[in-house]
């Protein structure tokens, strides 16, 4: 059994696919057991193929792809259930988050209280558009007030926590932007910690910055309805 499952959702990125798992083995090949599963969200150009052919200079490399396109937080969910570590790091398929963060993740759970259950990385130096950043600024601050969840960056892919304190959680379509909120739910705590943050080298971003507002808009009262009703009660067996 793998210490460690580094799950990738991929949309239409095959081009950044060979250098970006390069990247992991050269942050973990030596220093964790890991395997890799890149999930395919029915993309449209040969990101399927590609990973594939990788497969002969990964041998730590699982593919899964859907057979509809279903969104990111759906493919984490699918990476995550096929995973067979107990720990989980995620990364973004577009090159964008640096596999060399994944050990500082490892090391700040080493250091953590053991309800801590998330660590979540945090881009204190945005390599995007003027646009993107705003939106993202917006979002952040919007959701903090709104949530109290005490995370400045939920959106970041790169993440680490515990696989089963993850399908404990509520699913539901951009559930990934939330998981501080919904861990703190499930009585467990998070922690941000810093990471880098690069420009995309290949393709194109999937998203714009009003798609994200509007359903953003819909996913925070979603999840604040959650919140409020959430309950967790400590039980004691006789």
């Amino acid at each position: 059994m793998p210490q460690l499952s580094v799950v990738v959702p991929v949309f239409n990125e095959r081009d950044n696919i060979p250098p970006l798992l390069a990247e992991i083995a050269a942050a973990l090949r030596g220093q964790v057991d890991y395997e890799v599963i890149y999930v395919d969200d029915d993309s449209t150009d040969d990101s399927r193929q590609v990973l594939a052919a990788q497969k002969a200079q990964h041998p730590e490399l699982r593919v899964l792809h859907h057979v509809t396109r279903s969104g990111q937080s759906t493919a984490v969910w699918n990476g995550v259930r096929a995973a067979q570590s107990p720990w989980i790091a995620t990364l973004d398929g577009d090159g964008q988050n640096d596999p060399a963060d994944i050990p500082k993740l490892l090391a700040a759970r080493a250091d953590a209280a053991p309800a801590v259950r998330l660590f979540a990385g945090w881009r204190t130096t945005r390599r995007d558009s003027f646009n993107k950043r705003i939106s993202s600024k917006i979002a952040n601050a919007v959701r903090s007030r709104m949530l109290k969840d005490a995370t400045p960056d939920t959106g970041c892919g790169l993440k680490l926590f515990e696989r089963e304190v993850f399908l404990r959680l509520p699913y539901f379509d951009h559930m990934h932007r939330y998981l501080p909120a919904l861990v703190k739910r499930a009585g467990f705590q998070s922690t941000s910690v810093p990471v880098g943050h690069r420009p995309r080298t290949a393709g194109t971003s999937k998203y714009g910055m009003l798609d994200r507002l509007w359903v953003g808009l819909a996913d925070l009262r979603g999840v604040a309805w959650l919140m409020r009703r959430g309950k967790v009660t400590a039980v004691e067996e006789l």
